[in-house]
């Protein structure tokens, strides 16, 4: 990649999904009622859809035609990078102290509070999300096989996703004795690591084009880790189909995003 725009693309990409946590997290300010759990379960199966239909529209298939132009096998980057991604999240998901949505807490013991281990739980979440939202924004400033609408739609696909994990946060803070505006806070900080893992995702592509589709591949294989590690368990409910219904959604939504608009 030539020149600094498409590190400055994949930074101004990222604070559009940065934009949905915050609105999220700004829902501390109009109430303090926390989401139902049926409407949790919906969006956390709407969140699975969107990711695992981006994981395949944006990212992989993007990476096998950049394979393809680097003279390399198909299957290489795609199937290497996605394991390598999907190892990544799952040593840091024992390395990392951090506690999911449903009270289960992972990683090494700790006295962190409760809150500040659902923050990097959703930081985990929002960290492979900014990587292909930035690539994709830095691969199409730069003039490659991903148009600036098809990173717009994945960037407003993670967005809307984003829009209950900032609530998950901001609420339960609100509700433990914490301030609105630090509830607020807390909450909009676990979605910085949307724009710090879009620059260095960018600026490891922008150092050589030949890593493009790893890197791609990469954030793909960390997404569906996601989803299936936490995401779709979470979602799931025996006497409801709403987290299914949730997913379905978002599966379309995501993907008539890419076609449409890619």
């Amino acid at each position: 990649m030539d020149g600094l725009m498409p590190l400055l693309y994949a930074f101004l990409g990222t604070l559009v999904t940065l934009a949905g946590t915050m609105a999220g997290s700004a829902l501390v300010f109009f109430t303090k009622k926390e989401l139902s759990l049926r409407t949790e379960k919906l969006f956390l199966g709407f969140a699975s859809g969107v990711m695992i239909a981006a994981s395949v529209w944006s990212l992989l298939l993007p990476a096998m035609e950049y394979s393809v132009t680097a003279g390399t096998p198909q299957w290489l980057p795609a199937g290497a990078g996605f394991l390598l991604g999907s190892g990544f999240l799952l040593v840091l998901d024992k390395v990392m102290p951090h506690q999911h949505r449903s009270g289960i807490i992972e990683g090494p013991s700790s006295r962190l509070k409760k809150s500040t281990k659902l923050i990097f739980a959703v930081t985990l979440h929002n960290f492979p999300e900014g990587m292909a939202v930035g690539l994709a924004f830095a691969i199409a400033a730069a003039g490659g096989n991903i148009s600036y609408a098809a990173a717009f739609a994945l960037a407003v696909g993670i967005a809307i996703q984003n829009l209950p994990e900032g609530a998950v946060i901001s609420l339960p803070l609100r509700n433990e004795g914490f301030s609105r505006k630090r509830a607020f806070f807390y909450g909009t900080l676990s979605g910085l690591a949307e724009p710090i893992a879009g620059v260095l995702a960018a600026l490891v592509a922008y150092i050589t084009l030949l890593v493009i589709p790893w890197v791609l591949s990469f954030a793909a294989g960390a997404m569906i880790y996601v989803v299936i590690d936490e995401l779709v368990p979470n979602s799931q409910d025996e006497h409801t189909d709403i987290g299914t219904i949730g997913a379905i959604a978002g599966f379309v939504l995501m993907m008539l995003l890419d076609v449409v608009l890619g």
